[in-house]
């Protein structure tokens, strides 16, 4: 069919956005095109929340037709942390029908260049954007978070870190020129005159292996690096939040049609129950890149089998707040406390322990013992949850019965300094609702250092005391090294810790952040200018977002002729 979005129109509509982006990432300032606020929407042909909830509604019970080639069957299931059913069906296909049929499209997409790529990238933006608040339903519903979250997070955020990964895979693929008149002097001979020919050429079909915690938010920075590299792109969500991926498939493929580009440069493979596709795709010869997020031994997996594929994985880790010292505990406490009740903990970045010295730490209120500095932040994730209004929308759901069961058996495993309560929400009765708990471990027994050098994903966080500050970067370190980190986190008034912190940190590779008392906190990063994770530690073997996460997604080949 002809292309109803012509490459002019999207130039006009779209360069001025992509060139914002490029700059930002080079300064690495504050930018966003995307709304964070809800009162932002309802105009410009963007659906507010009213409109938004009610288009979530009408997907419920309903099937999701692709119209992708070699659909064999319909599969659906998933059921809200909040206890809906959401009864929406999708596409199930065969894999020898449908792999083939995405290829096809790729030479026309490569062809196209850079530029055509990253317009379409960004109108596939546009349109998600101007159905956030329908994202939005979707993400809370899959998620469990809660809905301002879900919005912001799931929406505006996620589109952030999509437009991030088009900007770099634009500056990436554009570094080298298209063409070059190369001439080489001989003396007193004619020159050697050649014409080189510089074209980006893609890997082959990625593979997005959603999560179920954030799955826009983190599946959007793989799906647009390989799109925007030229890659055709197959999605396979978790199977508990298919509908925000699904939703975005549907989107991506009306957009390449209009554009005149094959659809099937995008498609979704959702997996009957029990089915377990992932391994079975990620080591089919078709695939030649993989993003996943999701637990370490699967992503170690990933790592040691797909071998025919770029592997890009967010695993896991043992987040780690130092707390030697503040001038401003009252900050500290609440920036803590927020922290570790945000979503229920139920997020990669969430600090887990920590450490405390024995002898206790300096603040502007004195002294406090490592006992009172525990208790106190107990009280204060207290005083943040005390109202069940505020804990519902703070803590959103438990998105499944395995995060429950290690918050509950994490009682046992020492003293509880702060025990988890149990909020009822009304609007939601199904929904499972628990505060954090917080546990007193002590650094010097070997008894305990099982329990806090492991990944308790939820909302759990141990609070370890330590011997000094030294004893504490050491465990840094060593946890570090060992088990990973997406954040660490430190608090202390001393140079010399804080040097010795950064060093740590630097050493290790762990993004590190410093005194944080307002309203930023360590499990939160902003796109085009936060590094999410570094490559290079066992938490995650790439960054989002940096050149590394999109080079290797494309190769340039050259073609010479004579001049």
């Amino acid at each position: 069919m002809a292309a109803e979005l012509t490459a002019h129109q999207l130039i006009d509509r779209h360069r001025p956005t992509l060139d914002q982006a490029l700059e930002t990432i080079r300064t690495r300032a504050y930018w966003s095109p995307h709304p964070e606020h809800p009162k932002a929407y309802g105009e410009n042909g963007s659906l507010d929340a009213a409109a938004g909830k009610a288009a979530f509604d009408a997907l419920l019970g309903t099937r999701l037709d692709l119209g992708q080639p070699g659909t064999d069957g319909w599969v659906g299931g998933e059921v809200s942390p909040y206890g809906i059913e959401l009864g929406v069906e999708y596409p199930h296909v065969d894999l020898d029908v449908l792999l083939p049929a995405m290829k096809a499209g790729q030479r026309a997409w490569r062809d196209a260049g850079a530029e055509a790529r990253a317009m379409v990238c960004l109108e596939i933006l546009k349109r998600i954007a101007d159905r956030t608040m329908e994202f939005a339903q979707a993400v809370m519903h899959t998620s469990g978070q809660a809905f301002m979250m879900a919005f912001q997070a799931g929406g505006p955020h996620a589109q952030d870190r999509g437009l991030e990964a088009v900007a770099y895979a634009y500056a990436e693929q554009s570094r080298t020129p298209d063409v070059a008149e190369w001439t080489k002097p001989q003396g007193k001979r004619d020159p050697l005159a050649l014409t080189k020919q510089f074209t980006p050429v893609p890997r082959g079909i990625g593979l997005v292996i959603g999560c179920n915690t954030f799955p826009t938010w983190n599946g959007y920075p793989g799906l647009f690096a390989s799109l925007a590299t030229g890659n055709a792109v197959l999605v396979k969500p978790h199977p508990r939040a298919v509908l925000p991926l699904a939703l975005t498939v549907q989107v991506a493929r009306d957009v390449l049609t209009e554009a005149g580009f094959d659809p099937n440069l995008v498609a979704l493979a959702a997996e009957r129950p029990g089915e377990g596709i992932a391994k079975t795709l990620a080591t089919r010869p078709e695939i030649r890149i993989i993003d996943y997020t999701g637990s370490t031994s699967f992503g170690d997996w990933l790592e040691a089998n797909a071998r025919q594929a770029q592997v890009f994985t967010e695993k896991a880790g043992v987040n780690t707040v130092i707390v030697e010292s503040t001038d401003d505990y009252k900050g500290m406490l609440a920036n803590l406390a927020f922290s570790l009740s945000l979503y229920s903990g139920q997020m990669c970045t969430t600090p887990q322990n920590l450490l405390i010295p024995r002898d206790g730490i300096r603040t502007d209120q004195g002294a406090k013992s490592y006992d009172e500095v525990t208790a106190d932040l107990a009280r204060a994730v207290d005083g943040l949850l005390g109202d069940d209004a505020r804990a519902n929308a703070l803590l959103g759901a438990i998105v499944n019965p395995d995060v429950k069961a290690r918050l509950e058996a994490a009682t046992g495993l020492g003293e509880v300094a702060l025990a988890s309560r149990e909020v009822a929400n009304p609007e939601f009765p199904d929904a499972v609702v628990r505060t954090p708990v917080i546990v007193k471990l002590d650094g010097a027994k070997p008894d305990d250092e099982a329990a806090y050098t492991s990944e308790c994903f939820g909302p759990v966080s141990f609070a370890v005391a330590v011997d000094s500050a030294a004893h504490a970067v050491e465990l840094l370190r060593h946890s570090v090294r060992e088990k990973g980190a997406m954040t660490v986190g430190a608090y202390t008034t001393d140079p010399e810790v804080e040097r010795s912190v950064q060093e740590a940190c630097l050493e290790e590779a762990a993004q590190l952040s410093l005194n944080l008392t307002g309203g930023v906190y360590v499990n939160q990063t902003a796109a085009f200018s936060d590094f999410h994770g570094s490559g290079g530690n066992p938490a995650a073997n790439a960054a989002l977002c940096d050149g590394a996460f999109v080079a290797n997604r494309f190769r340039v080949v050259e073609v010479r002729r004579q001049a």
